[in-house]
């Protein structure tokens, strides 16, 4: 698939600010995207920002993620017409799972339930 491919070299910086947007179209914070990429990859403040600095593609971002969370397998639904746990790309499951939880912060969900805790 050549589109996958196109999709996993974009720099992270260059979606990242649409991440903030939508979540603070709704009232939500850039900290609280911060917070979900942080619980997702294992990356920290310092490490995000380097990733953003650095112009990180999705596939290094998560290559070198610190600590991919094993809890990322509870996160279920819909994101763009597929369903996140019958994606059959790893890479693109993982970039699936990180739009499906800045999504549900858009729509509102406690984040408690967001970082699946």
């Amino acid at each position: 698939m050549k589109s996958n491919e196109r999709v996993f070299r974009i720099p992270v910086a260059s979606v990242y600010p649409h991440y903030v947007a939508k979540a603070e179209k709704k009232g939500r914070t850039a900290a609280e995207v911060d917070e979900i990429i942080f619980w997702l990859t294992g990356y920290d403040e310092t490490g995000l920002r380097k990733v953003l600095d650095d112009e990180v593609s999705f596939a290094d971002f998560f290559a070198d993620a610190p600590a991919f969370n094993p809890d990322s397998s509870l996160i279920t639904g819909s994101i763009c017409g597929y369903k996140v746990q019958e994606i059959e790309d790893p890479l693109m499951r993982k970039i699936r799972y990180l739009d499906k939880l800045v999504d549900e912060l858009a729509k509102g969900k406690a984040m408690e339930k967001i970082l699946r805790s």
